[in-house]
Parts: C-alpha cells; structure tokens; sequence
C-alpha cells in the first residue's frame, strides 16, 4: 500500500527527532523552560470551533521553552504549551514562534524574548467552516524567555484565530504568572505536553498534520 507523502515527512522528523533524543533523553527539544500558571478567558468569536466562540473562564499550567537549548542569550525558537481542563479531562494547545502574517505565519522564526514574538499553532484546526489557526501576541511588559523570566513578571496575551490566509480575529485572552520554587526562584514543570492525546475540545485535525507529528510524538513518550 503506498503512504501519503506527509508519512515520509512525519518518519524523516522522526528520525531526526530520535538523533537528537540520543543526546538529550529527557527532552529532546524545548529542553530550556520556565512553569507558568494562570487563566484562559474567552470571549467568543465566529470560527465555527465551539471552543473558540463560546465564553469561557480555565485555570492553565504552561510552559515557555526555547525549542533548540541555545545559549540564553541567543535567539531560539520559542513554544508556549498550555493545559486546561475540559469536560472530557484536559486539552493541550502548543504554539510557536513564527510570523504573524502571510506567508511567514507558516515559518518558525527567533527571538531572544517571547514580547517581540508571534506566536502560532503553525498547524491548522479542522473546522466545520474550513481550517483555523490560533495564535497569541503579548500585550503589556515583555516576560523575558526561559533563563531570563523575573520571578514578578506578568505575561498577558491577546488570543486569535485566522483561516490559512485570512486576518486575525480576537476570542480571548491568556494571563500567566511564573511558577517560583521554594526559594523564590522560577521553577520548570515536569509536565509533558501533547496535542494528539490531548486535543483542543470541538476541533479536528487534518489527517496530514496528524502524519507529520504522531511519528515524533510517539518517539519522545518512548
């Protein structure tokens, strides 16, 4: 039986995926991360995504990671995994740095701190309309990145959704403090974050997203 293309890709991932796992067994990226806590608040919207358009108050464990563990004072890609409960037990939503219009929306980009950055699922939802990104600004003070996060910081984002090639429409917003040890000190979480098993409520997935992660996904619970 022949394989979609998005197959190979996902296996070719992988195996880079698990070259890199060789050196870091723990976590083969986003090695680099800073615990956060706090609230999703939606407001609603028009996406076709129950879950997007439907007022909603969540608490949220997060984390912020720079993908590659360079040197905190470069540029790296950075993540921002949240977790929320949901009638069915728990959704993770993982985005990354990228751009914010089209086409660099689809590519990721660096940054030394996450306030300069956009942030984007990269990867489309499956609505009943049509494929939906979400994506994440910072509003406010800049947190910093994992390395440099104050322990007083503050970290507010305004919460959007786009089709592939539409504008932005607000539904909501993230608020997330950093989660400090006993000492005082920010703290990294244990957490393991994957959309696969843990989907965002009411929303598809295209089968050629799924092909491209579950191979590396699969390999970093291994």
């Amino acid at each position: 039986m022949a394989h979609h293309p998005t197959t190979a890709f996902g296996r070719l991932f992988a195996a880079g995926f698990g070259a890199v796992k060789a050196l870091r067994p723990d976590r083969p990226i986003h090695p680099q991360g800073a615990a956060m806590n706090g609230t999703l608040e939606i407001t609603g919207g028009a996406s076709g995504i129950p879950f997007l358009d439907t007022p909603s108050s969540r608490t949220v464990a997060a984390r912020l990671s720079r993908s590659l563990g360079l040197p905190v004072r470069w540029p790296d890609i950075l993540g921002l995994a949240m977790r929320f409960p949901t009638d069915d037990g728990a959704a993770d939503l993982l985005l990354a740095s990228t751009g914010w219009r089209v086409p660099g929306r689809f590519c990721l980009t660096a940054h030394r701190t996450v306030g300069a950055a956009a942030l984007t699922s990269l990867m489309p939802y499956r609505g009943p309309h049509g494929p939906v990104l979400i994506g994440a600004r910072t509003l406010g003070p800049d947190p910093g990145a994992p390395g440099r996060v104050k322990d007083t910081a503050t970290w507010n984002l305004a919460l959007s959704w786009a089709t592939p090639l539409g504008r932005w429409h607000r539904f909501g917003a993230l608020h997330l403090v950093p989660a400090l040890g006993p000492d005082g000190a920010v703290v990294d979480t244990e957490l393991r974050f994957d959309p696969l098993l843990s989907p965002l409520p009411t929303a598809g997935t295209y089968g050629w997203t799924r092909r491209l992660r579950e191979h590396s996904y699969r390999r970093a619970r291994s």
